[in-house]
Formats: structure tokens, sequence, C-alpha cells
């Protein structure tokens, strides 16, 4: 059975999210865990080695390009991966609500072929990183530090990891249990909610006017951080995309 959208949101709001036991299983379940993972968009870890990586441009990064071949490719168990949590229903539920403008990819692209990437769920100030995968050396850390450098452009405040891996710990993600994570995320949501006339009645509604997703896109083609707030995130000096998210992860790391 479909999942309901509003259904969905409304458990997001609340600090719950949908997952599956195996690819194939046509359950779906309603989880909360007693601690969530959460990276934060000041303290995201860049090594020397993944820098190199990001200022020479290994990859194309885009977003929103190929947000059913991110999520599908997620879906794909691996070596060390046998199953995975996304069954048909929540995957077709994520292009619904991409084809919404809720849910959103970033992609890594070598040579044409899509060689890591993330997706997940934007609600107010917050967004829900759902899965990632890598295909080549360091592609889901690149992916990664392109949506934080977006997420922080955009005005968001809170980047939900779900559970703690050593993976996102190496990145700066700190753990918290599930009420300090809840503060948090009701903060995210309630400035989105006072920030939208007209919308403040309905927390799913009203919080999808928070965080501007595409405020990277436009910062980047014009080469400056034009009504970025009041951070300098790009100097002029910063020639290619790359330097440019690079700058703008260690300005405040």
């Amino acid at each position: 059975m479909p999942i309901d959208l509003d259904l969905l949101l409304q458990a997001y709001a609340n600090g719950i999210f949908p997952m599956s036991d195996a690819r194939d299983d046509p359950d779906t379940f309603w989880i909360e865990p007693e601690f969530r993972a959460v990276m934060p968009l000041d303290g995201f870890r860049v090594s020397k080695s993944l820098a190199k990586t990001i200022r020479q441009d290994r990859f194309v990064v885009t977003a929103d390009t190929a947000f059913a071949q991110v999520i599908a490719t997620c879906a794909e168990s691996q070596a060390d991966r046998r199953d995975t949590w996304i069954n048909p229903d929540i995957e077709e539920a994520f292009c619904r609500l991409h084809q919404q403008g809720r849910a959103h990819s970033i992609e890594c692209w070598s040579e044409g072929r899509l060689v890591g990437g993330l997706y997940g769920l934007a609600l107010g100030r917050a967004f829900f990183g759902e899965s990632m995968f890598s295909r080549e050396t360091d592609a889901s850390k690149v992916a990664l530090a392109w949506l934080v450098a977006r997420l922080r452009m955009g005005g968001f405040e809170l980047l939900d990891c779900q559970f703690m891996t050593d993976h996102l710990a190496s990145l700066g993600a700190i753990e918290m249990t599930q009420s300090a994570y809840l503060k948090l995320l009701e903060a995210s949501l309630t400035k989105a909610v006072q920030a939208s006339s007209g919308l403040a009645s309905s927390t799913a509604v009203g919080a999808a006017s928070g965080g501007a997703w595409g405020s990277l896109d436009g910062a980047l083609a014009a080469g400056s951080a034009a009504g970025a707030s009041s951070e300098d995130f790009f100097s002029t000096g910063a020639s290619s995309p790359g330097k440019r998210i690079l700058q703008a992860l260690i300005h405040t790391s």
C-alpha cells in the first residue's frame, strides 16, 4: 500500500521515520530511536585527502538531476550490506516527495557515470539525510560535503543523520538522545513556520517554506555569495566549484 505523504511528513516533524527490514519486505515500520546522529553544519570535518579531492573537482557534483537513480542505487545490496531498509513503498513515496520539491539528492559523477550520492527530505530548516552510496573512493564524502555547504547557504539549522556510524563520526557527526534531538527539530521547524505568514497552523506545511535549498546554485553561478546572509561564504579568489565549496566548509570548521 502506498505511504500517505501527509502522514510521512507529520512523522518526520515528530522525529519518526520509516524503515523496512529488507529490500523485498512489503512491511514498513515507523522508527523512533533512543539515540540520534546529527551533523553540526559548522562542524563538518574535512581531512587533507578529502580537501584535495574537493579542491581538484575530481567529481562533477549536481543536485536533483538523478533522484530516482540515487535512491534506487542506495536501495541496492552491496558486499558489505546484503539487505537495505529501503523497500519499494519507501522508494516510491520519496520519489513522489521529490516531485513535490520536498525530497532532494546530491550526485557525484565521474566520466558521465553516477559514482556516489545521497538523498533526503527537507522540512522547514531541517534536512533528514536518508541514505548515501559510493562507487569510488570519497564519492559519498564529497556528496555530503556539498550537502553541508548547500544547507549552510540555504539557512538550514539541522542535518539529521538518523543512526551514528564510524563513517559519520569521522566526519564530525555527534550522537544525542531522542529528547535532545526533538528540541533541535522543534526549533528548526518553529522558525520556519513563524517565517511563513498564514501557514503557522500546520507544522508540516508551514515548515516547507523554511530553508532555501537552491541558494547555493545561484551563488555558484554568480561566483559570489550575494544574499547569503552575513557570512562571506565565497571570495573572488575561489575560481572553481570545488574550491568554493571547500572555502565554505573551512570557514567555520
